[in-house]
C-alpha cells in the first residue's frame, strides 16, 4: 500500500513534468512508476484472491495465485516499463532537443527520489522482520511471499532509475545536447528489464512449486519420530501451496508388531507435533511402512509397483 500510493503520486508529477520540459526521461520515469502502480495494484489482487476457500475442483486452495499475480507483475514491468523506456530513449538519441524549463524535471525527480525512499524504507522494515540473517540476495531468492521481493526490487530499480534519470537530464542541461537525456532513458530501460528477468526467475519457480525451507524441514524432521511408535523417517517431500500454505507427505517407520490402533494414534500424534513446529504445515500425509534398509538405499523414486517383484517402498 505504501508503494502504490507513493508511485501513483510520483507518476502524476513525472508526467507533469514531461508536458512542461519535454524530457525523454521523465516520460520514461513516469510509465515506469505508472506500470509499478498498476504491479502493486496487482499483487493486491493475488492476494485476495488467494484467500478463497477450496473447491472440489481446486481442493487445495488458491494460495499459488499469488505466484500468477507476481509473474504478471514481471511480464508488466519489462514490456510497459523496460521496453517503452528503451525505444523513447532510442527515438530521443535519434532526434534530441533541449529540455525545456529545466526547473520542473529536476524538482519532481528530487521529489520522487524523497517518496521512494519513504516506500523502500517501509519494505526494508517490513523485509527485515522476515528475513532473519539471510542476506539480502538470500532472502529474496528464498522468500516464499512474493509480494515483498516484488516491491523491494521495484523500489530499488525505481531509485536508480530516478538517479540515472537526474544524471541524464543534468548532462543535457550542462552540454545542451539532449543525447544525453535520451541516453539516460535507455539505460533506465536495461535497468527495468533486468529487474524483470529477476522477478521472473524467482516466481517461476515459485509457479514450479518449491519446497520449505531448510529450517521448516528439519524442524518437521525432529517433530515426525517420537522414538517409540514412529521410530524413523524414512522418506519425505515437501510443497508449498502458497506462501503461508505447506503440504508433507513422509513415509515413516513403525515397530512390525504394532496394532493398527497404535500406528493411527502415532500418525495423529506425529501431524499434531509437526502443525506445532510448523504452523503453515496446514496439508500432511502421513504413510506407515516398515523400514528395510535395502530399499532405503534405493531413494523415493525408486518404489515397487504393485504386484511386483518387491511390495515393500524404496526409501531413503
Amino acid at each position: 500500500m505504501a508503494a502504490l500510493g507513493a508511485n501513483l503520486a510520483i507518476a502524476a508529477s513525472k508526467f507533469v513534468a514531461f508536458a512542461f520540459s519535454g524530457s525523454s526521461s521523465m516520460l520514461a520515469e513516469g510509465v515506469h512508476s505508472l506500470a509499478d502502480s498498476g504491479n502493486q495494484a496487482l499483487l493486491l489482487i493475488g492476494g485476495k484472491k488467494a484467500q478463497r476457500e477450496a473447491t472440489p475442483q481446486h481442493p487445495f486452495g488458491y494460495g499459488r495465485e499469488r505466484y500468477i499475480y507476481a509473474f504478471l507483475v514481471s511480464i508488466v514491468l519489462f514490456s510497459v516499463g523496460g521496453m517503452f523506456a528503451i525505444y523513447e530513449g532510442y527515438e530521443k538519441i535519434r532526434h534530441p532537443h533541449e529540455i525545456e524549463h529545466w526547473y520542473w524535471p529536476v524538482g519532481v525527480l528530487v521529489f520522487a527520489i524523497i517518496a521512494e525512499g519513504f516506500s523502500f524504507r517501509t519494505a526494508i522494515k517490513e523485509s527485515n522482520e522476515l528475513r532473519g540473517k539471510l542476506s539480502w540476495s538470500q532472502f529474496i531468492r528464498r522468500a516464499k511471499a512474493p509480494e515483498l521481493p516484488v516491491v523491494l526490487l521495484e523500489d530499488f530499480g525505481a531509485l536508480i532509475g530516478l538517479v540515472l534519470a537526474l544524471g541524464g537530464v543534468g548532462l543535457a542541461l550542462l552540454t545542451g545536447d539532449g543525447v544525453w537525456d535520451g541516453i539516460g532513458t535507455v539505460c533506465i530501460g536495461v535497468l527495468l528489464v533486468l529487474i524483470a528477468l529477476v522477478l521472473a526467475g524467482e516466481t517461476k519457480s515459485l509457479l514450479l512449486g518449491e519446497s520449505a525451507g531448510l529450517d521448516d524441514v528439519r524442524k518437521i524432521e525432529a517433530a515426525v519420530v517420537d522414538g517409540h511408535t514412529v521410530t524413523g523417517l524414512i522418506h519425505m517431500r515437501t510443497l508449498h501451496l502458497g506462501p503461508e500454505e505447506l503440504l508433507v507427505a513422509a513415509k515413516i517407520a513403525v515397530q512390525h508388531d504394532d496394532s493398527a490402533a497404535q500406528v493411527a494414534t502415532a500418525i495423529d500424534a506425529a501431524e499434531a507435533r509437526i502443525r506445532e513446529a510448523v504452523p503453515i504445515a496446514r496439508v500432511i500425509y502421513l504413510e506407515p511402512d516398515i523400514y528395510s534398509e535395502a530399499e532405503a538405499a534405493k531413494g523415493p523414486d525408486r518404489e515397487a509397483t504393485p504386484g511386483g517383484p518387491d511390495q515393500h517402498p524404496a526409501e531413503h
